[in-house]
């Protein structure tokens, strides 16, 4: 048996059955300044109205973007779980709606500069998370850095977010490229959709996930998922402005109401309920297998 599958087993959750496990869906972007976390936590309120337990996971280490968009200051961070001794409810921040979050906070720069036996109590805490939620949302960072391929490559549903931007298409296009080049990428299995946010309608929406798939299909021999689209509404700054998502804000927003499709959506046209989940633990332990 090789160390690979010998870390398969040792992480192997026994009697914790797969409906026990939460959905977790990673959600990132080629550069910065696209919105991406205000999609997270927006999706995260849209879920909760459809009745699902929703934590996010902030990956996005050092910047607290989560936090600041809810308008809430965590007490503990996860490097207060790695290294000071706190236990998995106590670094989990309740937000709106009781969406809970865990702030990455300043003390980590990657999981990939954890050592091995760190992920590993990392990923014995965090197993906690599957079943406090049904949907686990982590928010990585921007671009293609090390800390945000290592929850790419290892997740198995994939968001990413772009706008009409050339510059996001080509750094979308550039995150793309790394993830299928890495060889720990399941392409197989992995699912990655599309979520053009900041567009001018559904029209330009389409156009925008067409430019980036196109180029996808002839060079990486990929396929993505066209999610949806969320358009350019001066509602979602004001939110911004006032630590509020606009989904709570102003509800009646088109910005709002598109949120609140694409959560539909992920929920009725992904077939939530009967999707076989992984789990927190299985994203973590491609982090863990990876080190062997």
């Amino acid at each position: 048996m090789d160390q690979a599958q010998q870390l398969r087993d040792m992480i192997k959750l026994k009697n914790h059955p797969p409906s026990a496990r939460a959905r977790v869906i990673t959600v990132t972007s080629g550069k910065g300044g696209v919105g991406k976390s205000n999609v997270a936590v927006n999706l995260a309120v849209c879920l909760t109205r459809l009745g699902k337990r929703v934590i996010i996971f902030d990956a996005d280490f050092g910047l607290a973007n989560v936090e600041v968009m809810f308008g809430a200051v965590p007490k503990y961070n996860l490097s207060d779980l790695i290294y000071r001794g706190k236990k998995i409810q106590e670094i989990i921040t309740e937000g709106p709606m009781e969406i809970g979050f865990i702030s990455g906070g300043s003390g980590i720069t990657g999981v990939n500069n954890l050592s091995r036996d760190q992920i590993a109590f990392l990923i014995h805490n965090l197993k906690e998370l599957d079943s406090l939620a049904d949907v686990i949302l982590i928010d990585t960072g921007a671009g293609i850095p090390d800390s945000v391929l290592e929850f790419v490559v290892a997740s198995p549903e994939i968001i990413m977010v772009l706008t009409s931007e050339p510059s996001s298409l080509t750094d979308s296009y550039s995150l793309l490229k790394a993830l299928h080049r890495n060889p720990n990428f399941d392409r197989d299995n992995a699912r990655i959709q599309v979520i053009a946010n900041k567009v001018s309608g559904r029209e330009d929406g389409y156009q925008v996930f067409d430019k980036l798939n196109s180029v996808v299909e002839r060079f990486l021999q990929g396929e993505l998922v066209y999610l949806g689209m969320v358009p350019q509404d001066s509602a979602i700054d004001r939110a911004v402005r006032q630590q509020s998502p606009v989904t709570i804000l102003n509800p009646q927003a088109r910005s709002s109401r598109a949120f609140e499709r694409l959560a539909q959506y992920l929920v009725d046209g992904s077939d939530f309920e009967e999707k076989e989940r992984t789990g927190i633990t299985y994203l973590l332990s491609n982090l863990l297998i990876r080190k062997a």
